[in-house]
């Protein structure tokens, strides 16, 4: 099976780290944004890195000695995703010199949370506010458009960039939050990593926002998983869902015990699984695609889920 275009550039540079946190910041400061910072619906408000001219060799001395950044991390057991992806990241600003703060909570005088800075960043001699998210979505097709669907349906690209924008981005206008800014916000922006992931022969329509090379895979039923054609495979814990992934072949399975741990898994959740698929290169398993293996009755309950946001966001 041929493999993605990003998982072959992404391999051909940084095949030579080898911790698995050093990776997952390597994915986030060089993967393409999710969204096209130009597309009319994001309002001039996205983001985008420059990593530091020197950065393969930072992050190869990173891999060398990583006990700063997994002290940083102070990872716990079921760590979210995004908040994971967050620290990565504070690292790398507080590294570079930029971070000013990271997660700072805004409360008013009733101690009610109005909401939270994701970083405060001294830049280019500018302040700046920060809004930052990493998120997977699946392309579902309805008859009123395409949306891009959370893979437990808890939201939805739009809903997300909705709440971001309206909300989270007017954080530093607000006056309970003046106590916390060391000087007026010169621009208030969001980043926004991810992968996107597509059934069959779907694409992503250019009205949706998204860049053409951003970060994609696939999705299938259950019922399909027998058909997907690999060397070996990985069920990606959640934590493993940045980077393409680079293991030891003996830490793989064939596709028959793939099927067997599917299986096993859906007979006692219907959350959607990520799955790597993998060749053997020099001794060692890379990622060639990945995608996520959903509930036969996945799309119908998307479907239903596309269809509330669309009549959510046709009321406004």
């Amino acid at each position: 099976m041929q493999s993605e275009p990003f998982q072959v550039a992404f391999h051909a540079r940084w095949s030579g780290l080898r911790d698995p946190h050093v990776r997952a910041l390597a994915w986030l400061l060089d993967a393409p944004d999710l969204l096209d910072p130009a597309a009319a619906q994001w309002q001039g408000k996205i983001a985008t890195l420059t990593p530091a001219s020197d950065l393969d060799r930072w992050l190869a001395a990173l891999d060398g000695a990583p006990e700063n950044l997994h002290a940083f991390l102070m990872l716990r057991p079921y760590e979210r995703l995004g908040r994971y992806a967050e620290k990565l990241l504070a690292f790398y600003f507080f590294r570079q010199g930029m971070l000013v703060a990271h997660g700072v909570q805004v409360q008013s005088e009733k101690n009610q949370t109005i909401g939270e800075f994701d970083y405060l960043l001294q830049t280019a001699g500018q302040f700046e506010h920060w809004e930052f998210a990493t998120k997977l979505y699946l392309l579902e097709g309805s008859a009123d458009g395409d949306y891009f669907v959370g893979p437990n349906l808890a939201d939805t690209l739009g809903t997300k960039m909705r709440k971001i924008l309206d909300r989270q981005l007017a954080l530093g206008g607000h006056p309970d939050a003046q106590a916390h800014l060391p000087a007026p916000i010169e621009r208030a922006c969001a980043l926004i990593k991810g992968w996107l992931f597509y059934h069959g022969n779907d694409q992503a329509s250019p009205a949706l926002g998204v860049r053409a090379d951003h970060c994609r895979g696939f999705w299938c039923a259950q019922a399909d998983a027998g058909q997907l054609d690999a060397e070996c495979f990985v069920l990606l814990p959640r934590l493993s869902w940045l980077a393409p992934l680079q293991i030891e072949i003996d830490q793989t399975v064939d596709k028959a015990a793939m099927i067997v741990a599917l299986e096993a898994h859906f007979a006692q959740t219907s959350t959607p699984v990520l799955v790597s698929l993998l060749r053997a290169v020099d001794g060692i398993a890379q990622e060639i695609r990945r995608g996520f293996i959903v509930p036969d009755d996945w799309r119908e309950r998307a479907g239903q889920r596309a269809q509330r946001a669309f009549i959510a966001s046709h009321s406004r």
